[in-house]
């Protein structure tokens, strides 16, 4: 499947959830597990998509929960339908088709909840994130190594890599309530709630498997930064650090 069969994969979930937005999704908050390390928590979405909103919403309620690494990535490929995301970027696009062969997907589609590169599903459900991200850590059997991040530097510890290695990438991503009044294409006339947006993805280097102590530069400018070291290809999140 190609990028641009993305957009109509979902089609029908559109009118679906049209009407729906962030002052929608309200309720009692069930007690995620705080326990199991950093869980990365990625949705790709855009704001050319009807069928977004709510994943964006349970989005920014997972990022006010400890433990969890909530980040956002605007993908490109809805572009061509009228409306150009204003944080959308070929690289975020990139990440998401990464994922799609690992997860046993056909291809990339909005929205799309990754959990710690393990899970995959729409993210328009609070109840099913949840239980993917139980499953999540439940399946990860792996020693994962120490991660810390300090003024401008991080420190990863040793363990195993995998065959392939593993990247480690740098995240600088805003914190803030973010509203974008959308002009045209399928949410024209609405105004979008975003939260966590991803505004740099940078690839620092590999993990072998030994420690080390790479250069990683504050984020600056309001923003939050982040490093995941990644199983090669899109795979497994093998540890993740934030400020």
């Amino acid at each position: 499947m190609t990028i641009f069969a993305a957009p109509r994969r979902f089609t029908f979930i559109s009118a679906l959830f049209a009407a729906v937005g962030l002052s929608a999704i309200v309720g009692a908050e069930p007690a995620l597990a705080a326990d199991a390390g950093l869980t990365v928590v990625e949705l790709f979405t855009s704001q050319g998509c009807s069928s977004c909103p709510p994943a964006n919403a349970n989005l920014a309620r997972l990022s006010e929960r400890p433990g969890i690494l909530a980040l956002s990535f605007s993908v490109t490929y809805w572009d061509r339908l009228g409306w150009k995301d204003t944080f959308g970027r070929p690289d975020y696009t990139a990440r998401q088709e990464a994922y799609e062969a690992p997860l046993g997907e056909q291809g990339p589609f909005t929205p799309q909840m990754v959990i710690d590169g393990r899970k995959s599903l729409i993210g328009n459900e609070f109840g099913e994130i949840e239980r993917l991200i139980a499953a999540a850590r439940r399946d990860d059997g792996t020693a994962r190594p120490s991660l810390t991040l300090k003024g401008g530097v991080a420190q990863i510890g040793a363990g195993a890599a995998p065959r392939s290695g593993a990247d480690i990438w740098l995240v600088r991503y805003d914190p803030r309530r973010v509203e974008v009044p959308v002009l045209r294409g399928e949410n024209a006339g609405r105004t979008l709630a975003h939260k966590n947006v991803v505004r740099d993805l940078s690839l620092l280097g590999r993990w072998s498997g030994e420690a080390e102590t790479i250069d990683a530069p504050p984020a600056g400018d309001g923003l939050r930064r982040a490093l995941i070291v990644q199983a090669h290809g899109g795979g497994p999140i093998l540890a993740a650090a934030a400020d």
